[in-house]
Formats: C-alpha cells, structure tokens, sequence
C-alpha cells in the first residue's frame, strides 16, 4: 500500500463516541474502524481499486 496520508478530521463529540465504541466491538483502534468505514464506503461505491482490496484488514466478526 505504500505510506499513508495524514490529515486533521474533526467529527462533533456524540459521532466520536459512536465510532470509538463501535471499533472497540471490532477490536480495532478507532482509526483503524474509521479507515475500515471509509473503505466499506467506497467498495460499495465502485470507487475502490481492486488491489486495494487485497489488502483490507479481514472482517473481525468471524470468530
């Protein structure tokens, strides 16, 4: 993937929240739920390259 882009995100304190406690019923970080939400995004949109897709963190649900 090569190196990742920083940048500033502001998000109003309630969506925090939201995010934070969904990545941690994931157990990912809450940048690492905010990357997996921007890429189940854009997948569904047809707007992700295919091999970016190779690369995705696999789905925590499973077991």
């Amino acid at each position: 993937m090569g190196a990742k882009k920083s940048f500033v995100l502001r998000l109003d304190p309630a969506m925090y929240e939201a995010v934070e406690k969904w990545a941690a019923d994931e157990f990912r970080s809450t940048n690492g739920q905010l990357e997996w939400i921007i890429s189940e995004a854009l997948r569904k949109a047809g707007r992700k390259k295919k091999s970016d897709s190779q690369q995705d963190e696999p789905d925590r649900k499973e077991g």
